[in-house]
């Protein structure tokens, strides 16, 4: 008898201390809404990851913001005082990812956002020491886009965007960026991610005769502005972002996004560049596991996305796990001071260099310029 309650209570006290060791990591994505195209590839990469983080059993709890600020924070704190997750990866659009950061930040919970604003991680204040962000910089985009404008001796530009802060930074960052390149921004329209129709702001643009158009845009809804100009004789070159580089964009936009221009992740390319890159292979196999999963025509940037905040998590875990035990102030701490410690970090995405004053890391291998042709998405060396 006394053999039996002592194993009895050997087995208590390792399923305790396994259950105790347990990482619990929040998921918030915009699975649905207008940004469902982001959300949803994101959500199938989490579902590829193993069941482990630095080598403990990993649970998540993958929540949808049906893209909107409020359910966005609402779901944060649930993850928070509910749940007592030890980090949130999340959301896929910057308005519900500063919602998420301003929720989580004060509760010492570190979050990895799939957005592609700056205004996530920027300013480094007290609230956002605990964001960190994967998409690069706007200042990287829009170089990369001005550079290829010059090139091709562009003198004037428009721009479309989204009202939102996603919107907002891309617009500010080219009105710093473009007169030093030579290029004078001649009109400068906004939309509603939920808006019907762009006509007026297109008409506006066109009346400016800009020799290209630069759309600031997420998901399909950048589509709209795009297949808006094309209809209406536009023949200018235009350019897009990131922010729409999914199969649901070239398939809502269709033959009006022919010859156009996107800047984008390498790993949406990944087949297509140069051995010499050093994100090839990484981005290779992780586009490897989402093809022998989904098939290939679920490829996609935003997918990886998540898979660096994993691989970043899992990274960071190890070192925290020396530490601190999951479910504690003291390992979310230890995971924070993990990713902010990464230096030289090879993703699907990007190289990253994190530290106390960057919470991004990434440099101009972070984006490659492409082209859509037939349909599909083309390297521009």
């Amino acid at each position: 008898m006394k053999r039996a309650l002592a194993f009895a209570a050997l087995l208590l006290a390792v399923s305790s201390q396994s259950a105790f060791a347990e990482i619990h990591v929040g998921v918030i994505l915009s699975t649905t809404g207008p940004g469902a195209s982001l959300g949803i590839p994101a959500e199938q990469a989490i579902k590829l990851w193993p069941g482990e983080l630095g080598r403990e059993k990993v649970r998540f709890t993958v929540l949808n913001d049906n893209t909107d600020s409020s359910t966005a924070a609402k779901s944060a704190s649930r993850l928070i005082n509910e749940e007592k997750v030890d980090a949130i990866i999340g959301s896929s659009l910057t308005p519900p990812s500063m919602a998420v950061v301003e929720a989580a930040g004060p509760a010492g919970v570190p979050v990895i956002s799939l957005a592609g604003g700056g205004a996530v991680v920027l300013p480094q204040d007290a609230t956002r020491r605990w964001a960190f962000k994967l998409s690069p910089t706007e200042a990287i985009a829009v170089d990369r886009a001005l550079s290829h404008m010059q090139r091709n001796h562009v003198k004037t530009v428009a721009s479309i965007g989204i009202t939102t802060s996603y919107g907002e930074g891309f617009l500010k960052t080219l009105e710093m960026a473009a007169p030093p390149k030579g290029i004078t921004i001649v009109a400068r329209e906004k939309y509603n991610q939920t808006d019907q129709s762009v006509t007026a702001q297109v008409v506006k643009v066109l009346a400016a005769n800009p020799d290209a158009v630069y759309i600031f845009s997420a998901g399909t809804p950048g589509a709209l502005p795009h297949i808006e100009l094309v209809q209406r004789g536009y023949k200018g070159k235009i350019y897009q972002t990131q922010g729409v580089t999914n199969n649901d964009f070239l398939r809502v936009g269709g033959k009006a996004l022919e010859g156009s221009y996107a800047t984008a992740a390498p790993v949406l390319v990944a087949d297509q560049l140069p051995d010499s890159n050093p994100l090839k292979k990484v981005a290779q196999e992780f586009n490897r596991k989402v093809d022998a999963q989904y098939g290939v025509a679920s490829r996609s940037l935003f997918g990886a996305t998540a898979w660096d905040a994993l691989l970043m998590l899992d990274a960071a875990a190890k070192q925290a796990l020396k530490t601190a035990k999951p479910g504690t102030p003291q390992f979310r701490a230890a995971l924070r001071d993990g990713l902010e410690a990464l230096r030289g970090f090879i993703g699907t995405e990007g190289v990253f260099n994190m530290s106390p004053s960057d919470h991004n890391g990434v440099d101009e291998r972070s984006q490659v310029l492409v082209r859509i042709q037939d349909g599909a998405w083309k390297y521009e060396p």
